[in-house]
């Protein structure tokens, strides 16, 4: 049985350790490295979570690790099904929030989309996620834990084969250079042939624009990028995405083309994600400002019409509005797709993600502010 909430005596949790923690972990304890590899298989390749499953290690190790070790993922609090095949879980994490995880099954591909927060410090406008407050960062468990529930539902549903996971992507709830050193760790678990096996391509950070954490991520690994725009200039950005005030696009855009180009594969690109809003950010002026702005970045542009939520104002444009904006950065040069919208019948559509935050942050009392404080970002390291 796999535990959903601690148990009095502290254990490691074994499910967010990297290889090279795993190796440690089982040195600590002493016992050789090649155990390592043993769990990581049991554990991400086959989802066993009960240490009594593992029939290549010795009765002994078995009850040695059970009093000093667990794999503890976090709490499945809800399950959804979309008319359109979209999955949703919704997890509790240790501190007592709820997060979100999406599934979307598409013809030769299956995307997951993590969360790597519980609720999100940045507070964009046009997202639900922001407007619930701040709570905690997720643990590398946590994080890596949402891809081993959605790969265990998974392959137990018929004429699903063990591979139903092609891609992961950190869009859901919160800001994941916020969570620089948990995220790092669970994307490299991803990517790992000891666990999920994903190419570096398939794997895909985005982020707001956290630039000292985007230049640390060049450092330590080489994933795909996709960066959160929203707005073709600073005062526009500012009110969207109001981390644009600390690093504006002049700071931002560098940042990125840094990191793309500094890949071993050069034809890797930036995915630039625009959410489209009707009479804010989709008139054509918009679309020639983005046509200019983007002319030395390498990047595909992936237009996401808005998806409604209680808390804001917002409209969905048109149609028409969609593509004659495509168009125009077609026309511009650009590879330019609109995103699908995909399960907004159970509230799993981008924007939409809202969990269940105990707020830490008082968002309501500081709603009208309109700078970011330095405090707020204390979990990103100096580079």
């Amino acid at each position: 049985m796999v535990n959903a909430m601690p148990d009095t005596v502290q254990k490691t949790n074994l499910l967010g350790l990297t290889r090279e923690k795993m190796e440690a972990f089982f040195l600590s304890i002493g016992e050789k490295k090649f155990r390592a590899e043993q769990v990581l298989k049991w554990v991400h390749h086959n989802r066993v979570g009960d240490f009594e499953e593992m029939t290549n290690l010795g009765k002994a190790l078995r009850e040695k690790l059970s009093c000093v070790a667990e794999i503890r993922g976090p709490e499945v609090v809800s399950e959804s099904l979309s008319q359109d095949g979209t999955r949703k879980w919704v997890v509790r994490v240790t501190s007592g929030s709820c997060v979100e995880t999406v599934y979307i099954p598409e013809s030769g591909r299956g995307t997951l989309c993590v969360s790597s927060q519980a609720g999100c410090v940045l507070d964009c406008s046009f997202c639900s996620t922001g407007k619930q407050g701040f709570d905690s960062d997720l643990t590398a468990a946590e994080i890596i834990g949402q891809v081993w529930i959605a790969a265990r539902s998974l392959n137990n549903i018929p004429a699903r084969s063990s591979r139903s996971i092609t891609n992961v992507v950190m869009m859901g709830m919160g800001e994941p250079l916020l969570n620089f050193d948990n995220v790092v760790d669970a994307m490299n678990l991803m990517m790992d042939d000891l666990g999920y096996g994903l190419s570096k391509r398939k794997v895909t950070l985005s982020t707001s624009g956290v630039v000292p954490a985007l230049r640390r991520l060049a450092e330590v690994t080489d994933v795909s990028l996709a960066l959160s725009l929203h707005a073709p200039n600073n005062t526009l950005r500012d009110q969207l995405v109001p981390l644009n005030k600390k690093y504006p696009l002049e700071v931002l855009l560098p940042a990125c083309t840094d990191y793309i180009g500094g890949l071993s594969d050069k034809s890797r690109c930036i995915t630039i994600e625009y959410t489209l809003i009707k009479d804010v950010n989709d008139q054509p002026e918009h679309a020639i400002e983005m046509i200019a702005l983007l002319k030395d970045t390498p990047c595909k542009i992936n237009l996401i019409p808005f998806n409604p939520f209680s808390l804001s104002d917002y409209e969905r444009p048109s149609n028409n509005t969609l593509h004659r904006f495509q168009r125009q950065l077609q026309e511009g040069g650009y590879n330019t797709t609109i995103r699908r919208t995909r399960g907004d019948d159970i509230d799993a559509a981008c924007g939409q993600l809202a969990g269940n935050v105990q707020d830490r942050t008082r968002r309501s009392a500081r709603y009208q502010q309109s700078n970011l404080k330095q405090d707020d970002l204390i979990s990103v390291k100096a580079v």
